[in-house]
């Protein structure tokens, strides 16, 4: 346990919870789509849903989505920033089956057309889990440089990215490993102890198998 964890996050408040995790949850999105959101759908999901107006939940998701951070003082008007910097977005209500009650689902298109689909949660103190991407579960909290690759469901995959990780001396933190179905889709979930190389993940996206690589940077500015 560290301070922040004591005290909690600095932070536009007025909850940790509904507010600064609501930043953070878009903030991470932000860069997992590693494109300007041009288009956002944001669906919430219980407390979310029933207290996030007073809250200034939705801003602070679409602040997120924007780029800024818990403790940036532009976060109640960040309806009017994203409308200035062009980013369409809808805010609605869903019930989402299993989910923790401060949950939201968000689907994503970037200036250049990549789509990602993201379910996350707010944890309490600023803390927060992506739980389901594109559909597919999950279980990371955006705090390490984070490497998600769909894949098909079938021997090798995981070979072949464990072994590019070491080729590339990257250690990996943690690693889990989810499928709908045998020999239908697939994802690894790698939180790795540095940042990737940019041909790396290009390298993976050509592989055969791979239907998908999601890559979260945490330096700014990280295009692949």
């Amino acid at each position: 346990m560290n301070l922040f964890d004591i005290v909690g996050p600095v932070m536009v408040g007025p909850s940790s919870s509904h507010t600064a995790g609501a930043v953070r949850i878009g903030y991470i999105a932000h860069l997992l789509l590693n494109e300007k959101v041009h288009k956002a759908e944001i669906y919430l999901h219980g407390s979310f849903l029933a207290t996030g107006k007073g809250h200034g939940t939705d801003r602070a998701i679409i602040a997120g989505l924007l780029g800024m951070h818990p403790e940036d003082e532009r976060i109640p008007n960040s309806f009017q920033v994203a409308k200035e910097c062009g980013m369409e977005f809808t805010v609605a209500g869903i019930e989402l089956r299993d989910a923790h009650p401060n949950s939201v689902l968000l689907k994503l298109t970037g200036e250049h057309g990549r789509e990602l689909e993201v379910q996350a949660a707010s944890l309490g103190g600023g803390r927060i889990k992506i739980c389901k991407l594109d559909g597919l579960e999950a279980n990371f909290c955006g705090d390490y440089p984070t490497l998600i690759v769909h894949n098909q469901d079938q021997p090798g995959h995981v070979a072949e990215v464990t072994s590019m990780l070491a080729h590339k001396s990257v250690n990996i933190a943690t690693m889990q490993l989810y499928r709908d179905r045998r020999g239908g889709n697939a994802v690894m979930i790698i939180e790795c102890d540095k940042e990737l190389p940019k041909e790396s993940i290009e390298w993976l996206e050509k592989l055969e198998g791979i239907r998908k690589v999601t890559y979260l940077s945490l330096v700014e500015n990280y295009e692949f």
